[in-house]
């Protein structure tokens, strides 16, 4: 198990940075073809345009929020700090990218706490 929490943190950053390029990429897309502006309330009625674009955001829609209740209860549990990175990351980038970097940042501090107990 110890040898699989020194890659998996890792992974989960790497995950973040390809949430946060994707994304971005798509946005960007976005308001290339249609406007400068970001039009959020165009971006939801696309999001929503047809069946299957309505399930993937239905889906996330769902899987986000209880990660996200998830993600600050852990946060509390292990007394982690800076958790509104993380929030701020989720809607200034993208779910995508701030769901990984908290599990980047979990791994961290069970890794800080491991070490603490270690010592006493």
């Amino acid at each position: 198990m110890k040898d699989q929490n020194k890659w998996l943190k890792w992974v989960y950053l790497f995950l973040a940075i390809i949430g946060a390029v994707l994304t971005t990429l798509a946005n960007v897309d976005f308001a290339r073809t249609y406007g400068p502006t970001f039009d959020i309330k165009l971006f939801i009625d696309l999001a929503n345009n047809n069946p299957a674009s309505q399930s993937l955001s239905r889906d996330l829609f769902v899987a986000s929020t209880a990660l996200f209740i998830w993600i600050i209860s852990e946060s509390k549990r292990l007394d982690m700090k800076n958790l509104w990175i993380v929030i701020l990351t989720t809607f200034l980038i993208a779910f995508a990218f701030s769901a990984p970097l908290f599990l980047f940042l979990r791994e961290l501090r069970i890794e800080e706490v491991n070490r603490d107990k270690l010592k006493i």
